[in-house]
This record gives C-alpha cells, sequence and structure tokens, in this order.
C-alpha cells in the first residue's frame, strides 16, 4: 500500500511543479510580449522621425538649387 500511495503523491507533486514552471513560463511571454510592442512603437517612432529629417533635408536641399 505504500508505493501506489507514494507513486500518486510523487504524481501530484510533479504535476504542481510542472504546474508553476507553466505560470512561470507563462509570466516571462507576457512580459517579453510588451517588451516586443514597446520596442516596435519606438522603433515605429524612429523611423517617423527619420522620415520628416529626410522630408526636410529633401526640402532643404532643392530650395538650395
Amino acid at each position: 500500500m505504500f508505493w501506489p500511495m507514494l507513486a500518486i503523491a510523487l504524481g501530484f507533486l510533479g504535476l504542481a511543479v510542472l504546474g508553476i514552471l507553466g505560470i512561470k513560463v507563462f509570466v516571462e511571454v507576457q512580459r517579453l510580449g510588451r517588451q516586443v510592442a514597446r520596442t516596435t512603437r519606438r522603433i515605429q517612432q524612429a523611423a517617423e522621425e527619420l522620415e520628416d529629417a529626410a522630408t526636410d533635408l529633401a526640402r532643404t536641399g532643392e530650395a538650395l538649387r
């Protein structure tokens, strides 16, 4: 009777460990998703600023002609 109870207890313990690790992975994936979204916004903003600067530079070049 001892071995079946030990096997069941170890099974539940294994499931608990997997559950905790799953929660940790879920939290880290959410954090990574937020970081990717923030970085995407920053890249988009930098691209817009670069486009504005290029447009201004093109206008300046046309005005010098």
